[in-house]
């Protein structure tokens, strides 16, 4: 070992799902929108195109138009809206922030795999209750002491979704530490928690853009909670990277918000689509939670999902695999066009007749 490497940070770093850039490829792994944003986004980002010497500027810091954005449609005020590259920025601002004590932070054991490494990157002890056998969470696991919480609501990869009264029994049940509720898949379905937030100064609630919004490429993401929290959070941040969100993203993610009747349209799209997807899922045999999220987690008791896992994957469809022993026999597939999940069943039957 050199000198200087016993003072490194050792981490085991969070493993994105893989971003292959194949011809034809039918890339159903990451969760993004199959659709693209926004006219108006494009139009927002032509116009900046116009004035291109406004980059040579550092952004505005407070991300004012897309603050006032954000606010405006949640119905909250200014001050009670932080926003990220990305919720993954958020929420990592928020492990910093929020979860500073000696108590350990809950989240589930099987949830989205990013929770683990920064707790360990920030050195925060954290427990992981366990999961019903449905995959189901024990709201009465959070009622206990802790250094806070954080829950994603659908869950991911299950998909499943805690109905909001559970979600006010935990926020309720700990008035001393911070909930956050991870809400990267609750446009397609399910009831938002962003209307507590009113009532419980201890609730911090994250979205992003990268799902129904379509715009992963931009990185933005976004928390409400109370003045308090928010205050806290820019604070962090700023010691940080005052200029986290740069011009492009700011406006164009302001114009992403204002186009409501689009976004609407793109959420009921995918929404049928997974519908019908479940509906031909369930038709071959195959078994999932209901998924209240732009994916399905599905497997089946007659076919080893490792094995249509990879080829599916050498067939140039890409779906998700873990090799964690309690998901293994799992596939989380993403829901893509419809002409897409045509290729993807097509493939998949192809499996099951080999």
């Amino acid at each position: 070992m050199k000198p200087w490497e016993k003072n490194i940070r050792k981490v085991e770093p969070y493993i994105a799902g893989e971003q292959p850039d194949n011809k034809n490829m039918i890339k159903l792994n990451t969760n993004e929108c199959p659709y693209p944003p926004s006219e108006k986004v494009t139009e927002a980002i032509r116009e900046i195109e116009k004035n291109t010497a406004m980059l040579r500027l550092y952004p505005d810091k407070t991300m004012a138009p897309l603050i006032r954005a954000l606010a405006r449609f949640y119905n909250v005020e200014e001050d009670m809206v932080f926003a990220g590259v990305g919720s993954d920025d958020v929420i990592a601002n928020c492990f910093l922030t929020f979860f500073n004590s000696d108590k350990p932070v809950l989240f589930p054991e099987i949830t989205y795999s990013f929770y683990p490494v920064w707790a360990d990157l920030y050195n925060i002890p954290y427990e992981t209750p366990h999961l019903k056998e449905d995959f189901t969470i024990d709201t009465d696991d959070y009622i206990r002491e802790n250094g806070g919480i954080i829950i994603p609501n659908p869950n991911a990869p299950t998909s499943v979704y805690m109905e909001l009264g559970e979600v006010e029994k935990i926020v309720r049940a700990n008035p001393a530490s911070v909930v956050i509720i991870d809400e990267a898949y609750i446009d397609f379905g399910g009831e938002s928690a962003i209307e507590l937030t009113k009532r419980y100064d201890n609730l911090l609630v994250v979205q992003t853009f990268s799902k129904s919004r379509s715009m992963a490429g931009m990185r933005i993401g976004y928390a409400i909670g109370c003045r308090e929290l928010i205050s806290a959070l820019n604070d962090v941040k700023n010691s940080i990277n005052s200029y986290t969100l740069n011009y492009v993203s700011i406006l164009a993610g302001e114009a992403a918000v204002k186009d409501k009747e689009y976004f609407d349209r793109i959420r009921k799209k995918v929404i049928e689509t997974r519908e019908n997807t479940k509906k031909r899922l369930s038709e071959l045999g195959f078994t999932y939670p209901d998924s209240k999220t732009n994916f399905i987690f599905a497997t089946h008791k007659a076919y080893d999902m490792t094995a249509l896992f990879n080829y599916l994957r050498d067939n140039n469809v890409f779906v998700r695999h873990w090799d964690n022993p309690l998901i293994k026999d799992y596939l989380r597939i993403t829901i893509g066009t419809d002409e897409e999940m045509e290729k993807l069943f097509e493939k998949i039957k192809e499996f099951m007749e080999k």
